[in-house]
């Protein structure tokens, strides 16, 4: 195994390597899109395999960023590293030394603990599930069951917010609202309290539309034409305002901004 300097950041882990791949993946987004290659080495099980990986990936450009909770494990890695003088980054070990000093209690040491501890793990596997299966309208006989549902109209955000907030455990579905479609009958029996109408100005989402259909090469007459999408909103919001439910603005803000919002109104 080689690296192209400086570019690879290697995901090492006796498990999965979730964690160390989000914070290389948050590190890395400091940097223009395409600097580092992220190579994930996971399920490293023995003192062996770990020094064989490391010395075949090894290079003074390529960064490591590993998760080990095997404490023998780990201290091979400190040894390997500094043998080789290869850039590391000890994700875990130094959040539980910490911990362990603090409490004065010892560390299990146990691979892969988090998944059998947090059960929010699998809520977020399962609303990851629901949100895929009840994008865009799709599936709307489930209704009854998301715990969030979202509507607007077409470029509203609707999808990147029910990705976001099915990671966060919310079983979320979301309906595209189109002037000339009926909505599906299953939302008028929703809890409105749990229907989120997205809106945002028209000139954005007249920009957005816009670009969108360059990016796909494809031509929708009146789709992105300002009176369209004015009229879109106001019908949405008649929509909304017969539902009862409350109304979000989208336009210009952070898909992470927006689902705060809707979380605080979920846990009022």
């Amino acid at each position: 195994m080689t690296c192209d300097s400086p570019a690879t950041i290697y995901i090492l882990s006796d498990s999965l390597g979730e964690t160390a791949d989000l914070v290389a993946r948050a590190a890395a987004s400091q940097f223009s899109r395409g600097t580092f290659e992220l190579v994930r080495l996971a399920k490293v099980s023995s003192a062996g395999s770990l020094e064989e990986l490391v010395r075949a990936a090894s290079n003074p450009g390529c960064v490591f960023f590993y998760t080990l909770a095997d404490p023998a494990l780990r201290e091979r890695m400190d040894a390997v590293v500094a043998e080789l003088g290869v850039t590391a980054v000890d994700i875990l070990g130094t959040a539980v030394e910490a911990l362990s000093r603090a409490s004065d209690i010892a560390p299990t040491g146990e691979v892969g603990a988090i998944r059998k501890t947090d059960r929010g793990y699998f809520q977020r596997i399962e609303a990851m599930e629901f949100a895929v299966k009840h994008d865009d309208g799709r599936n709307p006989e489930d209704l009854s069951e998301a715990e969030v549902v979202l509507i607007g109209a077409s470029r509203t955000s609707k999808t990147p917010l029910s990705m976001y907030l099915a990671f966060k455990g919310y079983k979320t579905a979301n309906i595209p609202l189109m002037t000339e479609v009926d909505p599906p009958a299953e939302l008028f029996q929703v809890n409105p309290r749990r229907v989120f109408g997205l809106t945002s100005d028209p000139d954005l989402l007249a920009s957005i539309r816009s670009k969108r259909l360059t990016e796909l090469g494809t031509y929708a007459r009146h789709y992105a034409e300002r009176e369209a999408v004015v009229r879109d909103l106001e019908s949405a919001r008649a929509l909304m305002r017969q539902l009862g439910c409350v109304v979000v603005w989208t336009g210009n803000r952070a898909v992470e901004e927006t689902a705060q919002e809707i979380i605080r109104y979920l846990e009022q």
